[in-house]
Formats: C-alpha cells, sequence, structure tokens
C-alpha cells in the first residue's frame, strides 16, 4: 500500500453527540486505552504533560493534549520529555454537518510525518492509526452505552 508523503487521515463515524467524544478523545487517560504509541498514559512532573509507552517496541512516548472545543479540534504534541511538536491532530465534527443525526459526529485522524521518518516507521503510523479510529469508535460508543 502506498501512504502519503506528509500526511495521513482516517476517519470513523461514531454513533455518540460529537461534544461526548470531543471529551473522551481530550482525555489522555482514555487516549491512553486506544492510542497504541502511548498506552497506559500517565501524568508526569511536568504540568499537562503526560507519558505513555508503545506497544510496538516499548518506547516511552511524551504527550500533551491541547483542546480546542469550540473548534471541535484537539492537537497532540508528541516526542520526548523535553520537546513536544503538534503532530497529531483530531477534528471532531457535529453528524448534522455531514448529514448524520445529531446523537453521532464524525471524527478524522491527521498526522504529519517527520523529515527523517523512514518509509517503514511511517506505514506503521498510518495502518496504526486506521485501526485507532476504531478503537476509539468502539469504546467512545460502549463508554457512552453504560453511562460513561
Amino acid at each position: 500500500m502506498s501512504w502519503p508523503a506528509h500526511a495521513h487521515s482516517a476517519a470513523v463515524r461514531i454513533d455518540v453527540p460529537a461534544a461526548a467524544a470531543f471529551a473522551a478523545l481530550a482525555d489522555p487517560v482514555r487516549v491512553g486505552r486506544w492510542a497504541l504509541g502511548s498506552a497506559g498514559m500517565e501524568a508526569t512532573a511536568s504540568p499537562g504533560v503526560w507519558r505513555g509507552r508503545s506497544l510496538f517496541d516499548g518506547a516511552e512516548a511524551f504527550v500533551e493534549i491541547a483542546a480546542h472545543p469550540g473548534l471541535g479540534l484537539i492537537d497532540y504534541h508528541v516526542g520526548g520529555p523535553e520537546r513536544r511538536s503538534p503532530r497529531i491532530f483530531i477534528r471532531v465534527a457535529p453528524g448534522p454537518v455531514a448529514g448524520l443525526a445529531e446523537e453521532s459526529c464524525l471524527v478524522s485522524m491527521t498526522a504529519w510525518r517527520c523529515a527523517g521518518m523512514s518509509e517503514e516507521r511511517w506505514a506503521r503510523l498510518c495502518t496504526t492509526h486506521e485501526l485507532e479510529v476504531l478503537l476509539l469508535k468502539a469504546q467512545t460508543e460502549a463508554a457512552r452505552g453504560s453511562g460513561g
């Protein structure tokens, strides 16, 4: 499969209101349940910085989450303990924007490719994000159904 050189997007319909999906996607603990590159997120000593581990190789991943509810946009700044860059973005759109019910929404995840990222690593990231949107859909809908 061929991946775009500089960016990749994956999208999914989630059958919960946009506000509920947004809240779940901006919650670092919940992100750590579906983000395969930063699983098990926990707070660090630096305010707003979270640490998870890659399920691929166990490497530490550091994440800051900048949520912009008025735009339905979440920026994930990722990198090391000292420096992170905004490279992963989620956009949550209310269902009616796409002719869907109010109780649903569209969620798209976009990743930017860093200079120097190998073809193998980029292909893995693209494939991972396509799976992650399915995980976040299933988990968000299940939590909503259980009152969470």
